[in-house]
């Protein structure tokens, strides 16, 4: 117990000397160091979500039928989902207007729940374009396995490129 008493005051007195040097060399370089860009509050943080879905309403700029497989895969889970008996007829479905994406988005440490967030859509594919589409209901996944957000709405291209 007395030597936890003298590790735990040597500790104290190394951290303590580690703070004065520190603060005495941002004062000797005059500069001004703010306590935020030092520190951070233990177990405060943003958590990465992601998500898989589907972009559909596309104009021709979609996955193609024969190379993404997934994406048929995954539109005829959906409208299994919905009731509509398509396994039969799955080879018929054209994909030119689907497109599979990945959805991330980062939740901030302090959102409240209803609180809107941006989110990034990514072609998984061979999509062209995204422009256009509308994301369908997309749950958003942390690292613990549990749902914390849902992606849907129209999707908005932040840039453009030209070739």
């Amino acid at each position: 117990m007395l030597r936890d008493l003298r590790l735990n005051i040597l500790s104290i007195f190394a951290a303590t000397l580690f703070v004065l040097l520190f603060a005495w060399q941002a004062h000797a370089s005059n500069t001004n160091v703010r306590i935020k860009d030092i520190a951070d509050f233990e177990g405060v943080r943003g958590n990465t979500l992601v998500g898989y879905g589907l972009v559909v309403g596309l104009a021709g700029t979609g996955d193609s039928s024969n190379s993404v497989p997934f994406t048929r895969q995954s539109l005829v889970n959906i409208l299994e989902k919905m009731g509509v008996n398509s396994k039969q007829s799955q080879n018929a479905l054209r994909m030119k207007n689907v497109a599979a994406v990945m959805v991330t988005a980062e939740l901030p440490a302090f959102a409240r729940q209803g609180s809107k967030i941006d989110v990034t859509v990514s072609s998984l594919g061979d999509a062209t374009s995204l422009n256009g589409g509308q994301l369908l209901v997309t749950p958003l996944i942390a690292a613990d396995g549990n749902t914390y957000a849902i992606a849907q709405g129209p999707v908005i291209l932040g840039g453009f490129t030209a070739s």
